[in-house]
C-alpha cells in the first residue's frame, strides 16, 4: 500500500508505476468542500479532489483496476453541512443542507466521474477515520473487493 497525495507537482511522477494493481483506494475529506487548497487559494479542495480523482479512475494506466472510494471525514462533514452550504462547492447544488442529502450529492459527483460505467465498479464507503467499528466495517468491504478481484483473474467467480 502506497500514499501518493500529495501537491501537484508530485503526481505525474508516480502514476505510471501503479500499472497493474488491483485496487486504488482513493481516500477524500468530505469536510473541505468550502476549504482552498495550500499551494493555490484559487482552487476549492473538493474540486481538485474531483479532477485527481477523474485522472485517475480514468486513466489508461488503471482500465482495469478497481477504485474504493472513501468518502472520510463523514462526522466533521455532517456538524459542518447545517452551517456552511455545499453551493459554497457546487453552486447548482439545490438540495437540503442535511448530511444525507449532501453526502449522497457528493457521491453522485465522483462516481459520474467514471466514463467506463458498466464495466468499471466505483466501489464507495462513507468513513471516520476515528471510528474503529467504522473502519473494520470498510477494511473488511475493501478485502472482499480484492478477493473477488483475485477470483476473477483465476476464472472462479
Amino acid at each position: 500500500m502506497f500514499d501518493v497525495g500529495g501537491q501537484r507537482s508530485e503526481r505525474k511522477k508516480w502514476i505510471h508505476c501503479f500499472e497493474g494493481v488491483t485496487a486504488i483506494i482513493f481516500c477524500v475529506a468530505m469536510s473541505a468542500y468550502d476549504l482552498v487548497l495550500a499551494e493555490d487559494e484559487e482552487v476549492n479542495r473538493m474540486i481538485e479532489s474531483m479532477k485527481l480523482f477523474d485522472s485517475i479512475c480514468n486513466n489508461k494506466w488503471f482500465v482495469d483496476t478497481s477504485v474504493i472510494l472513501f468518502l472520510n471525514k463523514k462526522d466533521l462533514f455532517e456538524a459542518k453541512i447545517a452551517r456552511s452550504p455545499l453551493t459554497t462547492c457546487f453552486p447548482e447544488y439545490n438540495g437540503a443542507s442535511t448530511y444525507e442529502e449532501a453526502a449522497s450529492y457528493i457521491q453522485l459527483k465522483f462516481e459520474n466521474l467514471n466514463k467506463r460505467k458498466g464495466l468499471k465498479d466505483i466501489y464507495t464507503h462513507f468513513t471516520c477515520a476515528t471510528d474503529t467499528n467504522n473502519i473494520q466495517f470498510v477494511f473488511d468491504a475493501v478485502t472482499d473487493v480484492i478477493i473477488k478481484h483475485n477470483l476473477k483473474d483465476v476464472g472462479l467467480f
